[in-house]
């Protein structure tokens, strides 16, 4: 007898909700495609790997791995607290940021609430307020990327309950200025609660015109939380740990209320910690990101495709044909986008950058997919 349907026991907003896609494993492309050499460019991960002292950190600490991890994340919290140089109480920690992005959805959202966002979007910033009831006021992004502000303020005229953003934003890589932040925060009241993602925040604060959000938050009355990360820049995607400064230690306290008390790992707290204090092993990533990023993108525009200019570890580009197709073809070479399938972005393709071999055989795989094949591509490859 076949078990019986248990959809209807779900609530209608989860019966409406595509599941986030994360995308395919490298096993699952090469066991698909039979391709032995695969270039994973489509989760934005650190090609050059966490710090040798990681390794050190979390061998060291394996033994104690029977006993339950220290549920404040205390010897982490006390070191990014003198890193940042905020009171330890305001911050708070997850299992990712994706895990606090649901958190602050369970908390701060209820049926009926709105939460202002931008489009293209990181999926989970509406995945989990549609799975709650609330309603979408989504501002779509500019031509070439820019955000659109004057659609931002006129969309907080009617306070929501959240404003949530990604900022260099995810998918397409572009930041707010500096006046554009002041912008948007003196027009927020008391009424909304500031979700700002800045999971990118490394690969953009060198940049000469990226504002240093947090010193302006600390100007800001109206409650806020900004959101990082260790899996982008640190390279600890598969140990998960995120974390959130907060406006206040009130807002800790509440967001802490319906945080599972263990979802920090104790392996994940210690390679966290040997990831922080090793400054050099950072700054050498971040330098071979970037430099990549600015090679790669002046093969894409001389291949005539639109790029956006980034702040970030990836490259939003257009193209003709539809992104999923070419995405198939791509996979049939070895690698691994992002075709972006918001309504309207279809032919947009979200790109990571990895090491100079993994962008070579992306650009190389790209250049025999489109047709005609362009001729720039032979000078870009492999120009320093």
């Amino acid at each position: 007898m076949l078990p019986l349907d248990p959809t209807p026991l779900a609530r209608r907003e989860v019966r409406e909700l595509e599941g986030y896609n994360a995308g395919l494993s490298s096993e699952q492309v090469g066991k698909r495609f039979g391709v032995s050499k695969i270039a994973k460019l489509g989760s934005n991960e650190n090609p050059y790997g966490p710090s040798p002292q990681v390794a050190t950190a979390i061998s060291s600490a394996i033994t104690d791995s029977g006993l339950y991890p220290d549920a404040s994340c205390g010897l982490l919290r006390d070191a990014l607290a003198a890193r940042l140089e905020v009171e330890p109480e305001r911050l708070v920690f997850g299992n990712g940021s994706e895990d606090l992005i649901a958190i602050l959805c369970r908390v701060f959202l209820d049926h009926g609430d709105t939460l202002v966002t931008i489009t293209p979007a990181f999926g989970l910033h509406t995945l989990y307020p549609h799975s709650l009831g609330a309603h979408i006021r989504a501002v779509p992004m500019l031509d070439g990327g820019h955000f659109d502000i004057d659609g931002l303020l006129e969309a907080l005229i009617e306070p929501p309950r959240m404003l949530m953003l990604s900022s260099p934003s995810n998918p397409v890589g572009s930041a707010l200025s500096a006046n554009q932040l002041n912008q948007l925060l003196n027009a927020l009241t008391p009424a909304t609660l500031l979700v700002f993602d800045e999971a990118y925040y490394e690969y953009a604060q060198s940049s000469p015109d990226y504002p240093n959000v947090l010193a302006r938050l600390s100007q800001q009355q109206t409650p806020w939380i900004v959101l990082r990360t260790f899996s982008k820049a640190y390279a600890l995607a598969g140990l998960r740990l995120g974390y959130g400064i907060v406006s206040s230690p009130a807002l800790a306290d509440l967001i802490d209320r319906l945080r599972t008390p263990f979802n920090v790992n104790r392996l994940a707290q210690v390679a966290a910690l040997a990831a922080l204090q090793d400054e050099t092993h950072l700054n050498i990533g971040l330098e071979a990101t970037i430099r990549e990023r600015e090679r790669v993108t002046k093969v894409l525009k001389d291949m005539h495709l639109t790029v956006v200019p980034s702040r970030a570890n990836f490259l939003f580009f257009r193209t003709d044909q539809v992104s999923d197709a070419l995405h198939e073809v791509l996979l049939t070479h070895g690698v691994i986008v992002k075709p972006w399938l918001e309504t309207g972005y279809t032919h947009w393709v979200r790109v990571s950058i990895g090491s100079r071999d993994q962008n070579d055989q992306f650009l190389a795989a790209l250049s025999a997919s489109l047709q005609p094949a362009p001729a720039a591509f032979a000078h870009g490859l492999n120009t320093p």
